[in-house]
């Protein structure tokens, strides 16, 4: 793909529509937060979340806008870092930032009690579901370096962007399936969602080995086994993070009760 032809495609005003959103996001956060934290009857949003959902929005911004999403038209080991950013650290970081939950304590109770119906709806539920989630984020990989639409994508700057959203939304999902930091209509088994967690971690793992012995169609092969190398140590790397906090969640939720009681009454 020839970067000149693509940022002429893509054209500036697309670029400042993103950084406007990526803008948008974080003030409509923090307003959110602050804003709720003024009520009495309301615990103060903590500081930490901020800076998950500000590092999240950066993080996103960075595939999308900038050197680095300029880059990565034309490099596909720079994608792949790209890919990491928007469909893993992004995710996680998002998740870990509570959204939801913080659009709860912000709307009316009733705007509160429509969104609860509505997070509670069969639709969202199947979507939510381990597996489901774990098909959307890593079958969509398959889809995209296995076949001709990462080549396609390339050309289309329509198809490019709604690739980039669903890698994003299929990366949030995930993760949300996983550590359950949001309130969750339907909750599954620490073992249950460790076991859906492990196929996926070995799908994204065999997708980076394939992609470093079998280029996608028009990315040459010492980018691809670099492009394949980062999605494989890259990806280790994040999905690490989830681990660590998927145990933290099961270790303090199955710890034996009487141990609490003795560390609340010292």
């Amino acid at each position: 793909m020839n970067e000149a032809h693509f940022a002429h495609s893509m054209g500036f005003p697309f670029e400042y529509i993103f950084i406007f959103l990526f803008i948008g996001l974080i003030v409509i956060y923090v307003w959110a937060g602050l804003s709720t934290s003024a009520r009495k009857h309301l615990k103060t949003w903590p500081l930490y979340r901020y800076v998950l959902w500000i590092l999240g929005v950066f993080s996103a911004a960075a595939a999308v806008v900038g050197p680095l999403a300029a880059r990565a038209h034309s490099d596909f080991a720079v994608h792949m870092v790209g890919h990491l950013l928007l469909g893993m650290l992004a995710p996680l970081l998002f998740v870990l930032a509570a959204p939801m939950t913080l659009l709860l304590r912000t709307v009316s109770v009733a705007a509160a009690r429509r969104i609860s119906k509505l997070l509670r709806s069969w639709p969202v539920r199947i979507v939510h579901h381990p597996i489901v989630a774990s098909f959307l984020n890593i079958g969509g990989l398959w889809v995209l370096y296995t076949t001709n639409l990462y080549e396609a994508m390339g050309e289309n700057f329509l198809l490019h962007v709604l690739v980039h959203l669903h890698v994003f939304l299929a990366g949030y999902v995930f993760t949300a399936s996983m550590i359950y930091i949001d309130p969750i209509a339907h909750r599954f088994s620490f073992i249950f969602r460790s076991i859906a967690f492990i196929f996926a971690l070995a799908g994204h793992q065999i997708l980076s080995k394939y992609i470093y012995a079998y280029p996608p169609n028009g990315v040459a092969r010492t980018e691809a086994e670099a492009g394949g190398m980062i999605m494989y140590y890259g990806g280790d790397a994040i999905d690490l993070m989830i681990i660590f906090i998927l145990c933290y969640q099961w270790f303090r939720e199955t710890r034996p009760r009487s141990s609490i009681a003795v560390n609340q009454s010292g």
